[in-house]
């Protein structure tokens, strides 16, 4: 059986187990383009439909279950229905969702904020997009200059403002040393996406080549310090040092988007890496399932915020549901030692994959830190540097069988997509790794059938 047929008994497979789904897909499709209300839901040959959730586990409107390491997009480190949260919430709610002024919690949560993730100061806003906005136009108030540096691959949102270099063509995007600041979308007017400059992710020469042309110009550096829309890709050795050092030297900001390494590590990317940003954004997991995010950067940048001076408001911003869920977050559930024992259950996941794959000669990236990680399944046996390493060498066929088979299994994997990862959360347990390491076992099977491998060199994998 070739990989071709191999494809086709999967979606079948997936197809037979997910009728109801396909039913509310039919429907949905008719009122809403693609069926999905955001594009990265998009899967062929119908996305899931899910009905509820609790722990690590996950139930679609079909009544299967899943063992679930997808985590609404690493947003639940804390699990679904985590019962301290929900507990906290449900006596809260009854005071009111949204009162359009602060509470006490804005303090309490401002002070856990910027001692956990070592800032002078911070404003809150409800979604990554909203905050890397917000950290952009400060970079540019505060160095009255016009360009943002951002890394080819890397997403900070779907807001105008950074749409673009996402995931280019390669044939479109320029020179790997030089890529083109190409739209991510249509409707983007070329007077903004052109101030968006693209440098190489994990390349000091690409970095410097843009310097050398706009260094007086470019306003901030805005990157994730682990690639996470490319696979999971992790800063080299020093890469990050490099890029503080660049930014202090041309006077520019650095920004960090830890919209998801905010939850990846119980400090977030400075705290793992060593490196200190001038602002950085954290969200997703950090309000337990709760739209809620924060801009943090130093005292002089951040002061900038004001009437006539920099503008920043939201109906939403500092909801007291929002604001208490995140409070309760991480004062109760996202400590040190839980985070610590999720990182475990996240690096025990990868060694099985590691040793699965190089048993069975299946060529494959497989990169992990904190929280997450994820496998790649690759043509050859490489390290993934960057996007254009993940277009050239991901094999998205052997990954099609790969995420779906597993789901056909009761087993997400990583989150349904062949460029995202996993997310251990604080309430998977020993049970559930071991569940998707026989899922991983039975997939490869199949892979083997199909001839995957069998033409690479794997002497020098991983």
């Amino acid at each position: 059986m070739d990989i071709l047929d191999l494809i086709e008994n999967v979606k079948k497979e997936y197809v037979n187990k997910t009728r109801r789904s396909q039913e509310l897909y039919d429907e949905l499709k008719k009122y809403t383009p693609y069926g999905v209300h955001s594009n990265w839901r998009i899967w062929d040959p119908y996305p899931m439909f899910m009905s509820r959730a609790r722990g690590s586990r996950i139930w679609d409107v079909d009544g299967n279950e899943y063992v679930d390491f997808c985590m609404a997009f690493g947003a639940l480190v804390v699990g679904h229905s985590h019962p301290v949260l929900i507990n906290e919430v449900s006596s809260f709610i009854a005071n009111g969702t949204i009162y359009g002024f602060e509470t006490e919690y804005s303090v309490k949560l401002a002070k856990v904020l910027l001692d956990r993730f070592g800032m002078d100061m911070v404003r809150f806003s409800n979604t990554g997009g909203e905050a890397t906005e917000l950290a952009v136009r400060l970079a540019r108030a505060y160095t009255g200059r016009k360009y943002i540096l951002k890394f080819e691959g890397h997403y900070h949102g779907s807001r105008d403002t950074l749409m673009v270099g996402l995931k280019p063509i390669p044939a479109r995007a320029g020179h790997p040393k030089e890529p083109r600041s190409v739209p991510a979308s249509m409707g983007l007017p070329e007077d903004i996406y052109k101030t968006v400059l693209v440098a190489q992710w994990n390349d000091e020469e690409s970095v410097e080549k843009v310097f050398s042309k706009y260094g007086d110009e470019i306003a901030g550096i805005i990157l994730e310090p682990i690639a996470m829309n490319m696979g999971f890709i992790p800063p080299k050795k020093g890469f990050l040092d490099f890029l503080r050092k660049i930014s202090d030297e041309y006077g520019s900001v650095l920004i960090f988007d830890e919209v998801k390494t905010s939850g990846k590590f119980y400090g977030g990317a400075e705290e793992y890496f060593g490196v200190k940003p001038d602002i950085k954004i954290v969200s997703k997991a950090i309000g337990g399932g709760f739209p809620f995010s924060a801009v943090l950067g130093k005292k002089d940048i951040m002061e900038l915020i004001g009437p006539n001076k920099v503008a920043h408001g939201g109906t939403f911003n500092s909801n007291p549901l929002s604001v208490y869920a995140a409070y309760i977050t991480l004062t109760k559930i996202l400590t040190r030692d839980a985070m610590t024992r999720a990182s475990n259950l996240s690096e025990e996941t990868a060694k099985a994959g590691i040793d699965i794959m190089n048993d069975n000669k299946i060529p494959a990236y497989i990169s992990y830190a904190g929280t997450s990680g994820g496998i790649y399944l690759t043509r050859e046996a490489v390290e993934l540097r960057n996007w254009r390493d993940f277009v050239k060498y991901v094999n998205l066929d052997a990954m099609y069988v790969y995420l779906t088979s597993m789901v056909s299994r009761g087993l997400i994997p990583q989150c349904i997509a062949p460029d995202e990862q996993w997310t251990v959360s604080v309430q998977h347990t020993k049970e559930d790794v071991d569940r998707v390491v026989e899922g991983m076992k039975h997939v490869v099977s199949l892979l083997k059938s199909s001839g995957v491998g069998e033409v690479f060199k794997i002497e020098e994998a991983f």
